[in-house]
């Protein structure tokens, strides 16, 4: 499974967005299933705007399938809160954090995201080790 990020979900809902075309021959390139968090989707659709076309683009594309949610529970929202205050030198939203939980939940280190410079710092543990996330781009 991969994880996507908010910023591939802008771009390829957007045909404006710069990133647009290189989120969409990725995703063309992708063989795993997509996975995102309910934060992520917050941000995203914020970005996109309640009323867009890429709104829309969005909610059908979740609808008929083309990407699952991870959901929070309380034990998963306090580890990301957590990973917040971890990572304050380097400021980590909820939508990063939720990832990272979803990866560790989920026994991925893939996450589709044009944001290389903060995944490039964060870590998922996995028992005692800390790995990099594989930035899938």
């Amino acid at each position: 499974m991969i994880l996507v990020d908010t910023g591939p979900l802008v771009a390829l809902f957007d045909p404006k967005d710069n990133q647009h075309r290189r989120c969409r021959k990725a995703l063309q390139r992708i063989r795993e299933p997509i996975s995102t968090t309910v934060p992520v989707l917050t941000e995203a659709f914020h970005m996109l705007g309640p009323n867009s076309t890429g709104s829309d683009r969005l909610r059908d594309f979740i609808e008929k399938g083309g990407l699952s949610v991870w959901f929070f529970d309380a034990a998963a929202l306090t580890h990301a809160l957590e990973l917040m205050e971890l990572y304050a030198d380097h400021p980590m939203g909820l939508a990063d954090a939720s990832l990272i939980v979803a990866a560790e939940a989920s026994g991925t280190r893939k996450v589709f995201t044009i944001d290389r410079k903060d995944f490039g710092t964060y870590r998922v543990q996995r028992g005692h080790r800390h790995f990099p996330v594989e930035i899938v781009s």
